[in-house]
């Protein structure tokens, strides 16, 4: 794995791979974030499972296939300035859809493992942006140690939220993804929170087809 270097800008200029309808001409827009030890080809393949009318995919790289170094439930000082670096990647992709002409309540972002988390953790910061087509975590929650308060301004207002978790994942604690649905929750979000028993560490069919309705849903 590369190394990591104390860099701001780590995650800018990255490669980000595209999918699906071109931006100018798509109705909804699908960020993925990919997990640790993969990369943007990787989460891609999602996207011939969620093959929805009038989507755009895209998927940016992280370099050396990590976005942040430690685990997400480390001291936040100790994921810097990787973890800021990434969420400023994720705002710079955001804007990008919407100068393209998608707006915010129809785009979906969408992360796996340490990209879930990083998505969950991106729309907590982002509240104030207002209502989010939706987010999705498969395999993830917020990012922080314990006793970490999530107390950014504006609300979520409405935004459906998915997170999807095996009970024995060994990645995720059962205990952050309830966290996550309740800091979620009172931000606004509409939050839907499914714990498959025995999964593993993977992502199954039921929670593809929960991302598909509430793909359709988005686009209309």
């Amino acid at each position: 794995m590369e190394k990591y270097g104390e860099t701001q800008d780590r995650h800018q200029g990255q490669p980000v791979l595209f999918a699906g309808e071109p931006l100018q001409t798509a109705r909804a827009a699908m960020l993925l974030l990919h997990g640790r030890g993969a990369g943007a080809e990787d989460i891609m393949m999602f996207a011939d499972s969620l093959t929805e009318p009038g989507y755009a995919f895209l998927a940016p790289e992280a370099p050396g296939s990590a976005w942040y170094p430690n685990s997400f439930l480390a001291p936040l000082i100790s994921n810097e300035p990787y973890l800021s670096s990434a969420l400023q990647r994720i705002e710079n992709l955001m804007a990008g859809i919407q100068d393209s002409g998608i707006p915010l309540e129809r785009t979906v972002l969408l992360g796996f493992s340490q990209g879930a988390c990083l998505a969950l953790e991106y729309s907590v910061r982002h509240a104030a942006a207002g209502r989010y087509g939706g987010i999705v975590a498969w395999s993830g929650g917020l990012i922080g140690p314990e006793g970490t308060t999530w107390d950014y301004p504006g609300l979520l207002d409405g935004t459906p939220v998915f997170l999807g978790c095996s009970d024995t994942d060994p990645y995720i604690p059962r205990a952050r993804v309830d966290l996550s649905r309740e800091v979620l929750g009172a931000r606004g979000a509409r939050v839907t929170e499914r714990i498959y028993p025995g999964l593993g560490h993977t992502v199954n069919q039921d929670e593809i087809d929960f991302v598909l309705e509430m793909m359709r849903s988005v686009a209309g």
